[in-house]
């Protein structure tokens, strides 16, 4: 039996409508969007590596609408939503599994934030719960809420939308999709620079050769303010590992996603068994995918005290990838200032994965009706001049201090 590639290879072409400069989930997204729902299928994705080589591919692939700010959480809820819809529209299995998400708190103030938090998502009409102990444990009969531990469960943030995608389908099936309306997907592609004339983006220049173009989105994550500065553009964004890890199979045992500002960890059981887990991100910008020995003490010892059935599991695997976060922990979605014709779509954080399909569909209606939608307003490069921050910091209740 012979087995069809999900994508093939395209001629490099001298020019396209539109130029994705990221084969994450984020480029692949707005490129389907663009050729399918508004009928731009001269469209390249530019990646350096391989599709889903960045963000996409390295994260613990958790999807969830409960954040801080209003806007964000508008967003989120509709990207969702937005998954039963994808699968269908491009048949492919990306093992959406709608398990809900518990935020753990573990003080007085981290509980008074998940108040607020929760009466955000509850305006908006998204599903968000405050939990006792007594609850929490009833959620999840594995947690651990005694109170000879370092931190306490105290209560929690209870989010039955949200739940687990698999990372590497997600890619796979919008590669397929965009190709499908005719997008080239160029990888192994890496961008030098960019051509601004009189103001105007005219394309990009790659190790490949020159792409003229008047339109170009930069969506490649970490490295987006290194691009960013081939147009003069100077972006507020720090680059910051985060790792990860997952344990030997199991059984079934832990049946939604946790998490523990406190701690700094958060788990949740993929389909295959495994207990995938991540921590925070380091505390120090650097473009580096290097794991790190004390990240694999500080996993073991958190998750020990706050889910007691993984002592003596093994880690079978580690990884590493790269976020950029803004000043605020919300994204940056702008375009056409100050270079006409150039998008942004960057400064995701923790959150990009869990917003790729939904940014992409208004991207691709941002690049192609070249005006901004009601819903990306909140996310203009020009909130940091304007001092007008989104408010997600707040959000830093998941996380807990940097220690």
């Amino acid at each position: 039996m012979r087995l069809e590639r999900l994508w093939g290879a395209s001629p490099f072409k001298s020019s396209y409508d539109a130029v994705m400069i990221g084969g994450g989930i984020h480029g692949l997204a707005t490129a389907y969007f663009l050729a399918k729902e508004h009928g731009m299928s001269d469209v390249a994705v530019i990646e350096r590596r391989y599709v889903g080589f960045g963000g996409s591919g390295r994260n613990t692939a958790i999807v969830r609408a409960n954040q801080r700010s209003q806007g964000n959480v508008r967003l989120y809820d509709e990207g969702l939503k937005l998954w039963a819809t994808l699968i269908r529209d491009l048949d492919f299995n990306m093992m959406f599994y709608n398990c809900g998400n518990l935020n753990t708190f573990h003080s007085e103030a981290a509980l008074g934030a998940a108040r607020l938090a929760i009466s955000t998502a509850q305006m908006s009409g998204v599903r968000s719960t405050l939990l006792d102990r007594k609850q929490c444990k009833e959620l999840i009969p594995v947690l651990n809420v005694e109170d000879n531990i370092k931190y306490p469960v105290l209560g929690g943030m209870y989010h039955p939308p949200g739940g687990i995608v698999r990372h590497d389908a997600v890619a796979w099936g919008l590669a397929k999709g965009a190709s499908k309306y005719g997008v080239h997907i160029h990888q192994n592609t890496e961008v030098i620079g960019m051509d601004i004339e009189n103001g105007k983006i005219a394309g990009i220049r790659t190790d490949r050769g020159t792409i003229r173009s008047p339109r170009v989105l930069i969506c490649a994550g970490g490295w987006g303010a290194l691009l960013a500065q081939m147009a003069g553009i100077s972006l507020p964004l720090h680059p910051l590992t985060i790792q990860a890890m997952v344990t030997q199979p199991l059984k079934p045992v832990l049946h939604h996603v946790v998490s523990s500002g406190a701690y700094h960890v958060y788990a949740n059981q993929t389909l295959k068994g495994e207990i995938a887990t991540g921590a925070h991100m380091d505390p120090w910008p650097n473009y580096t995918t290097n794991t790190t020995p004390h990240y694999f003490k500080h996993q073991a010892e958190a998750l020990v005290e706050l889910l007691p059935f993984l002592k003596g599991v093994k880690f079978m695997r580690h990884w590493a990838g790269i976020a950029d976060m803004t000043p605020d922990m919300a994204p940056i979605m702008h375009g056409n200032d100050p270079v006409e014709g150039l998008y942004l779509d960057v400064g995701w954080g923790y959150f990009g994965f869990k917003s790729g399909p939904i940014t992409g569909k208004y991207m691709a209606q941002y690049i192609a009706d070249a005006k901004r939608p009601e819903i990306l307003k909140p996310f203009s490069l020009r909130r940091f001049e304007e001092f007008r921050p989104t408010g997600e910091t707040a959000g830093a209740f998941s996380y807990g201090p940097w220690n």
